[in-house]
């Protein structure tokens, strides 16, 4: 049924023809990075495990692959299908428009979805896949890490360990919390099905974003997700990001934490790499804006933020409690606010 109203091969086909290969190498070059990628993503788990203080042994379930931009396309449209299915037969029962309509829709949607896939796809560096109808994996794009360490000028071996670092947490979260991934597809999937609008509002919320275009584009803006429409809706969005800047900062802490203990030049990669981070500009930073990926970079800062305050007042343990259940995630407000959080869960 979702194939009537996107159209998710020809997502994938414009996707790739969006993106390139990425920087060159020879093959042995090639073979070289996913070796060591897949050795430093190895070498970086227990560590991590040990610093969140997680038990990983569940880990070998959601496996590592090292994957080109085609590929990390492919994986990540189908997890989109997944995860957007119950979106897709909540429009079947609002819209009432016919097979001919449907499929040109289809078409136009898929090639739209496409094209963010390809432009997201030249960025991501590493990603633990969700897999809503599938096996959870973490994703490693072997291409992009090399074209970041060759533009930050880092020691290349250095810096894979240090993104796996990261990475690595991501999948320690999901492994060590059995209930942590299903959580957050089904907020995911309830907020998005609720934001589904009729053909109405769907025709009004287009008319605002044009006229909302200049302070989309604004410092802090959380871009085309700024349209959101209801309060409830609004609280709801804020509480899901509240769950990502959780996993995003705790990664970014971790990966800290670790990082002096087996990445030899890590001060200066994270330097550098907190530069990259502020330092795009042009029309890149503009479509960056747009789909709120600036956004998510202070996802990153808030969470960690969070993360700190939390451990200095009750340690990694207690901080720990955050895994417990769904209940002992930090809502919109206490990730501004650890000292609530605390209060909330330890009294």
């Amino acid at each position: 049924m979702s194939e009537a109203y996107v159209d998710w091969d020809l997502a994938k086909r414009t996707g790739r023809r969006w993106v390139s290969d990425g920087p060159q190498t020879t093959p042995d070059e090639a073979a070289a990075v996913v070796a060591e990628l897949r050795d430093a993503a190895h070498r970086a788990l227990q560590p991590v495990a040990d610093t969140a203080r997680l038990d990983c042994l569940a880990g070998a379930e959601s496996p590592v692959f090292v994957v080109d931009r085609a590929a990390w396309i492919d994986v990540n449209v189908d997890s989109m299908a997944a995860l957007l299915s119950p979106v897709v037969e909540a429009l079947t029962a609002k819209r009432k428009a016919g097979p001919r309509a449907r499929a040109v829709g289809a078409k136009v949607t898929g090639t739209e979805t496409g094209a963010l896939m390809g432009f997201v796809a030249s960025k991501v560096l590493g990603q633990f896949d969700l897999a809503p109808e599938g096996r959870p994996s973490l994703l490693l794009v072997a291409p992009n890490i090399v074209a970041a360490e060759r533009e930050l000028h880092v020691r290349p071996a250095d810096f894979r360990l240090w993104v796996c670092l990261h990475e690595e947490t991501h999948r320690v979260q999901f492994t060590a919390v059995p209930w942590l991934r299903e959580h957050l597809i089904d907020r995911i999937r309830t907020l998005a099905v609720d934001l589904v609008p009729t053909p109405e509002l769907l025709q009004q919320r287009l008319q605002a974003a044009a006229k909302a275009l200049p302070g989309l584009l604004r410092e802090g803006s959380g871009g085309l997700t700024d349209l959101v429409g209801t309060p409830e809706q609004r609280a709801e969005l804020a509480d899901v990001t509240a769950i990502m800047s959780l996993l995003e900062g705790h990664a970014d802490v971790v990966m800290d934490d670790v990082g002096p203990q087996i990445v030899p030049t890590v001060s200066d990669i994270r330097r550098t790499f907190d530069a990259r981070r502020k330092g795009s500009v042009g029309p890149d930073r503009i479509i960056r804006r747009l789909l709120g990926l600036e956004a998510k970079m202070r996802q990153y800062r808030d969470g960690a933020a969070f993360c700190r305050a939390v451990q200095a007042q009750v340690g990694v343990d207690g901080f720990n409690a955050v895994w417990a259940g769904p209940e002992n995630l930090p809502t919109a407000d206490e990730i501004y606010a650890p000292a609530a959080w605390v209060a909330r869960v330890h009294g």
